[in-house]
């Protein structure tokens, strides 16, 4: 779009590092250097990055942001308000869990295993115990902020004698994968999680959208702003179809889960395997 109108645009990347002070320095040293537009990727560079950019409304379009709502970044998906708006990967709860039951149709106890204070889990973990309830299935909850905690957390499930368990879009979890993955195969309980990294650290399977698709649709909302003059406070949130089922074929084969249902049931199935890098 932007060379179709004759116009380049230059952009600088930064890393914040997943810390919030290296965040708040990245968004006051673009800020000052009077960007026109910020892109910060996830819900904490994101929010930080909404801070930064309060005072002189300069343009934030966020990536992967999984509720822009309950984060307080926009006043409503339609219709963001101020000068921020962008993509959500949002997860679709019911559709990986149809997943989890089309595997696994006898199920009859759900673990839920997440960060309660991550904004992003909030919503999924809600839907979830209402539609397990609502199939008669048991949901227990185990919450951890910490590796330690969160595989804490798994040891509990598995000792109530969880058949499965979902964790929504928590990078709190994901990032504990590598370290309690083997606990869950080794107790034959498949982990079906909101989105394709975590099958690379070792669950089951991992359940979202397009991610390629996804920065290309935030670039879109970028060019938009930048060459049409769009107005971020009434551009709304784009969403994208969740559908791809990224299935880690190592733990499969030790869990001997067979996924082959799955294939009609979502946009794509993929195979990855424990600590290889996506290509």
């Amino acid at each position: 779009i932007a060379a179709k109108n004759g116009v380049t645009i230059e952009y600088e990347t930064y890393s914040g590092q997943g810390d919030q002070s290296v965040l708040n320095q990245i968004g006051t040293q673009v800020v000052s250097e009077d960007v026109d537009v910020i892109i910060p990727i996830a819900t904490l560079a994101a929010q930080v990055m909404a801070n930064c950019a309060e005072e002189t409304q300069t343009p934030v379009v966020f990536s992967a942001v999984s509720d822009p709502v309950i984060t307080g970044l926009v006043d409503s998906m339609e219709k963001p308000g101020s000068n921020i708006t962008g993509t959500s990967d949002m997860l679709d709860t019911e559709a990986i869990l149809h997943l989890m039951l089309a595997a696994q149709p006898d199920i009859k106890k759900v673990g839920l295993l997440y960060d309660k204070g991550q904004d992003s889990s909030t919503q999924p973990i809600a839907d979830a115990k209402k539609y397990l309830e609502a199939k008669g299935i048991e949901c227990v909850e185990k919450t951890g902020t910490t590796n330690d905690e969160i595989s804490l957390g798994a040891d509990a499930l598995i000792a109530a004698g969880c058949e499965a368990v979902f964790t929504p879009t928590d990078n709190t979890v994901m990032t504990a994968d590598l370290a309690i993955f083997e606990k869950f195969q080794d107790a034959k309980v498949p982990q079906y999680c909101g989105a394709d990294s975590f099958a690379l650290n070792g669950a089951f399977c991992g359940y979202g959208v397009n991610y390629e698709e996804l920065g290309k649709a935030t670039a879109d909302m970028v060019v938009d702003i930048l060459v049409n003059g769009a107005d971020p406070a009434t551009t709304p949130v784009q969403t994208m179809n969740n559908g791809i089922a990224t299935i880690n074929t190592d733990t499969a084969a030790k869990l001997g889960l067979d996924y082959s249902m799955f294939a009609d049931m979502c946009e794509q199935v993929k195979e990855t395997t424990t600590a290889q890098e996506f290509k």
